[in-house]
């Protein structure tokens, strides 16, 4: 099943989501649906929150920047309950956009690396890091997780330049080629 991608100013994007466990029910099917979902949206990334879904669950797929870092040919991976415990002091510009919020992109400032503990879709444990694209998309996710949005990082000024456009989108003036609600 595709699901329907949550717009800005839908309440669950700024909501905080809860950890869950195995027990979840039909989680497999769940996260196959997310892929689904994902592939259909042409993203690079998914959180449950922006399916409505206040669960701490989001998927990565970097494949796309494979052509230009090899490394990231087979970089799809399954986060759930993450928590980033360290973030490098090293930041980068890097121009974001985000399925819920189809239409804007704009530089955000992140740290190029982090450190992090989350189980993958087999609920094993992990703690790695993080660094280049899969950093930046984990990140935007994980604020997603936070009830965060790739905005939260702009200026002050640069927020209230796009504040119009931010509106249109809450009162559903927008297009895209996914499915949303």
């Amino acid at each position: 099943m595709i699901y329907p991608i949550v717009i800005y100013g839908n309440p669950t994007l700024r909501k905080p989501s809860a950890n869950i466990d195995a027990s979840y029910p039909d989680f497999k099917k769940l996260v196959d649906d997310m892929w689904l979902t994902l592939g259909e949206a042409s993203g690079v990334g998914l959180a449950a929150p922006q399916i409505g879904k206040n669960i701490r669950l989001f998927i990565v797929d970097c494949t796309p920047w494979a052509e230009d870092v090899p490394e990231l040919a087979d970089f799809r991976k399954v986060f759930i309950n993450a928590e980033i415990y360290e973030r490098s002091a090293e930041t980068s510009h890097f121009e974001e956009g985000c399925l819920s919020i189809p239409g804007i992109h704009e530089n955000v400032v992140r740290p190029v690396s982090i450190r992090m503990r989350y189980l993958d879709e087999n609920f094993v444990e992990h703690d790695e890091e993080f660094s280049g694209y899969p950093a930046r998309v984990i990140q935007h996710e994980y604020d997603h997780l936070e009830g965060k949005v790739f905005t939260d990082h702009l200026s002050p000024l640069r927020r209230n330049l796009l504040k119009s456009k931010i509106l249109k989108l809450a009162k559903g003036q927008y297009r895209c080629s996914y499915k949303t609600k």
